[in-house]
């Protein structure tokens, strides 16, 4: 089931492939945005994300209510769709210098795109895989291209029923693509943690037979934690280089200490999932030795009986099984032994 992503391995039996979204983050600075690129590669993180559109390709310059976010919004209270998508666009122009630099500190660079022309502009440089975004996961013409170009695609699913879900794979399936990830999203900034419902991660790989992530939005790093010990292969997060210089994004982003965290602990989380084996493991060998075991605890001599005074349960192991006290109990020692000898049953 593993698969490569500019060739990083992702699945199971790897690390979790961490992917870093910077989103609007940049603020409209082109050196901002390299400097997020570089906290990034700093952090562990194998890859940084773009998103790849204008606002033109995504809405229309209209007021109406239908283009405004509702008033209550908790982070965009009543903006005109149009200003929003123009505010936390990344200009065409910057994809080519931030992938050659990402490129060149180690990362995988790539992006969601949001129509055609942003698959045309992303293949013509060469991007290792494609992001579906959560609301174009309906539109099947557009996963279908970015599946077309035979590269990764990933499919986040914020607010999408499973048969939309469905749907999406099956576009993406019937180009002949099978390097398909789905990621369990919830489509909300700041998500509610109690609203993220990771319990579906497993229900989701098992059903479609693909690898599942998470697109997480929540605040901090458990819930992606959490993930990897659900059966996440693929985490990404929203960064930036500090949440207090604002941006669209920035209410629900990780910090670059706290995305070298998330690294961090998602690979131990991952390490730590181990083998459905029960059983003593290889690191406990030297534990096994000091378990319980009977020994004589006074000096002995042949014809001695048994009692609670001169034999009892101790550390370390080696003597006979705690639990054999009452067989034993009475009986003559056949030898002397003296105390800190094991008691085995040629003792009797």
């Amino acid at each position: 089931m593993t698969m490569e992503i500019g060739g990083v391995p992702v699945g199971p039996d790897h690390q979790p492939f961490v992917i870093a979204e910077m989103s609007g983050n940049h603020n409209g600075d082109l050196e901002r945005a390299k400097d997020i690129v570089r906290a990034v590669a700093e952090s562990g993180a194998q890859a940084l994300k773009l998103q790849t559109y204008t606002a033109d390709t995504m809405t229309l310059d209209v007021d109406l209510p239908a283009f405004r976010l509702p008033a209550e919004h908790e982070l965009w209270s009543d903006a005109r769709l149009y200003d929003l998508y123009a505010e936390a666009h990344t200009p065409w122009e910057w994809h080519e210098p931030l992938f050659e630099l990402a490129s060149s500190l180690g990362l995988v660079a790539f992006s969601s795109a949001f129509d055609r022309t942003a698959i045309d502009f992303l293949e013509k440089l060469n991007v290792p895989a494609y992001k579906v975004a959560s609301n174009e996961i309906g539109d099947l013409p557009l996963v279908r291209g970015m599946a077309e170009t035979g590269k990764p695609i990933i499919i986040s699913t914020g607010s999408a029923t499973l048969t939309d879900i469905d749907a999406a794979v099956r576009a993406a399936r019937s180009t002949g693509n099978e390097q398909i990830i789905v990621l369990s999203c919830t489509a909300s900034y700041p998500a509610p943690p109690e609203q993220s419902n990771l319990r579906a991660i497993p229900v989701l790989r098992d059903a479609l037979g693909v690898q599942v992530g998470l697109s997480d939005h929540t605040m901090g790093i458990g819930a992606a934690i959490a993930a990897v010990a659900l059966g996440a292969t693929v985490i990404e997060k929203h960064v930036t280089l500090k949440r207090v210089d604002g941006g669209v994004d920035s209410a629900f982003s990780l910090e670059p200490g706290e995305l070298a965290s998330l690294v961090e602990n998602t690979r131990i989380a991952q390490l730590a999932l181990g083998q459905p084996i029960i059983g003593p493991k290889q690191a406990e060998q030297n534990v096994l030795r000091f378990r319980r075991s009977l020994y004589v605890t006074q000096d002995v001599r042949a014809g001695d009986l048994i009692t609670p005074e001169n034999v009892r349960s101790i550390r370390p192991a080696g003597g006979l099984p705690p639990d054999l006290y009452p067989q034993v109990e009475g009986r003559p020692f056949r030898v002397n032994a003296q105390a800190g000898t094991p008691l085995t049953w040629d003792l009797l």
